[in-house]
C-alpha cells in the first residue's frame, strides 16, 4: 500500500471526499429535440425540476433549463408551443462520478453554469446541480474546521474521536486518528503497521 500525504491527495483541498455520485440527481429527465418548450415546461413542472436533457440517439445533446425557456420564449413572447428545444438547448458539460463535489464546484464556477451531467463508462448516468453542492457544503466544512483545529492542536480530544472518510481507503470511519498529515481508519493504521 503506497501512503498518501495529505498534499498528494487527489483533492488535497478537502481531506473529506464526497463523490459528485453520492449527491447526484438520477435517473435523469430527458426529452427529444423536436419537443416544445411548452411540453418540456409542463414535464419539468411535474418532475418539480429545473432542468431537462435533451437526448438524441441515446446521446446527450444539450441541457433545456427554467432559465434558458424564460429567457428565450418568454421575454421575447414568443408562443411556447412554437419553440423547438433544439432552438434553445445549451450544451451539456459533464463530470464523471467519482471525481469529488469540490471539483465539481469548480467546473461550474468554470463554465459559470448551475448543472452538470454526470457520467460512468460514457453514459448519462445522473446530473449534480449547485444546489446539490451547496447542500452539503456546510458539513463538510465542519468536519474540514474539525480536522484543521485537531491539527492545530486546538482539540485537547483524542484524534480518535475524528469522524469522516479515510484518506486511505476513503471509507467512512468514526475512528480516524491523524498520523504523519493524513486521517487513517482502524483497518488502514492496522495495515500501515504491519
Amino acid at each position: 500500500m503506497v501512503k498518501k500525504s495529505v498534499g498528494q491527495h487527489r483533492d488535497a483541498n478537502m481531506t473529506t471526499r464526497v463523490l459528485v455520485r453520492d449527491i447526484m440527481n438520477s435517473p435523469v429527465v430527458s426529452a427529444s429535440p423536436q419537443d416544445n418548450i411548452k411540453d418540456i415546461a409542463i414535464r419539468m413542472k411535474e418532475e418539480r425540476i429545473g432542468s431537462i436533457v435533451i437526448m438524441e440517439n441515446e446521446k446527450a445533446a444539450g441541457i433545456v433549463t427554467d432559465w434558458d425557456i424564460v429567457s428565450n420564449a418568454v421575454v421575447k413572447d414568443v408562443k411556447p408551443s412554437m419553440v423547438k428545444a433544439s432552438e434553445i438547448m445549451q450544451e451539456l458539460h459533464t463530470i464523471e462520478g467519482e471525481e469529488g463535489v469540490t471539483e465539481a464546484a469548480r467546473a461550474l464556477r468554470r463554465h459559470g453554469i448551475k448543472r452538470l451531467g454526470v457520467v460512468y463508462k460514457n453514459r448519462l448516468v445522473g446530473i449534480i446541480s449547485a444546489s446539490d453542492v451547496i447542500a452539503v457544503t456546510p458539513d463538510l466544512v465542519d468536519v474540514i474546521s474539525e480536522k484543521a483545529a485537531l491539527r492545530r492542536g486546538e482539540i485537547g480530544r483524542s484524534a480518535g474521536n475524528v469522524s469522516g472518510y479515510c484518506d486511505e481507503c476513503g471509507e467512512w470511519s468514526d475512528l480516524l486518528q491523524f498520523n504523519e498529515g493524513t486521517f487513517m481508519c482502524e483497518e488502514c493504521r492496522g495495515e500501515a503497521g504491519s
